[in-house]
């Protein structure tokens, strides 16, 4: 019998789960299948439920439910717990709902893969909102010593004291960043609206790496910006959303799909 997958979120059609997850499956040799559903703003649960009932297997969640999806969990892993949001559900064999979060080992494996190791590195983390969230555990690990700044400083501030058992992290006021970092991740949404949080330009040096988690066919505002400020290189978040999905198909099949070959279709399809 062919296990059933899915991606729930509202709007879904632009989604590119679902072919990612068929060419993980075609790439490992697994028979399942992998379709987007457009739940109800108001109804994640129940079209989550009707979905496990008639035969899921797990699910990927995107906007706007992570943080219902979250609450919809019988147990989470300890990266959910700190995220505050679920992005890979797993519907196990006894009816219990498992929670976890891959978005920040999907961006930790897609920044080394552009940049390299980044231990030791002083980065610095645009944004306090669940993206940013997600994150900073697994870039702590990765030996960064991170800071955050945000629009709204106690946001900082709150991330800061969440994470600092983990590493390295501490909170700055945007007006008081006055040294390059090594490495920028943007985190916010603001360009997809076309806006920039305005970032001074002390913080970029001829060796500053950015990454930004928005990603699209021109390259991103945020990235444009960095560039123009003299930014070494620049990545945009197409790998964060292929590294996810591999990190979601090895907790569900128990094996790691390798993503080059699909991150290039998707920037060619984009292009």
């Amino acid at each position: 019998m062919t296990d059933k997958y899915a991606v729930f979120g509202n709007p879904i059609a632009q989604s590119k789960s679902p072919y990612i997850h068929t060419e993980f499956a075609k790439q490992t040799q697994q028979v399942i299948t992998y379709q987007a559903i457009l739940a109800p703003v108001d109804q994640f649960s129940q079209s989550l439920m009707a979905f496990f009932t008639a035969g899921g297997k797990g699910a990927n969640v995107t906007a706007p439910f992570k943080e219902q999806a979250y609450a919809a969990c019988d147990e989470l892993s300890e990266l959910a717990k700190l995220a505050g949001a679920v992005n890979t559900l797993i519907y196990l064999p006894d009816g219990r709902i498992r929670g976890d979060n891959t978005d920040g080992v999907g961006l930790v494996a897609d920044i080394k893969q552009h940049f390299g190791c980044i231990s030791n590195k002083r980065l610095l983390l645009v944004g306090a909102g669940g993206a940013a969230r997600g994150c900073i555990k697994p870039l702590l690990e990765a030996g960064a010593k991170v800071t955050i700044c945000n629009r709204t400083f106690s946001k900082a501030q709150n991330l800061a004291e969440i994470f600092n058992e983990f590493g390295e992290v501490q909170a700055r006021p945007i007006d008081e960043l006055d040294t390059p970092f090594d490495m920028i991740i943007n985190s916010t949404s603001a360009g997809l609206a076309g806006e920039l949080i305005s970032l001074p330009q002390s913080i970029i040096s001829p060796k500053t790496q950015c990454y930004d988690m928005s990603y699209g066919a021109e390259m991103t505002l945020f990235n444009q910006w960095a560039l123009s400020k003299g930014a070494v290189e620049v990545a945009d978040g197409l790998g964060m959303l292929v590294g996810q999905a591999a990190q979601s198909f090895n907790i569900w099949r128990g094996v790691m799909p390798t993503t080059q070959a699909v991150h290039d279709t998707l920037r060619a399809q984009l292009l």
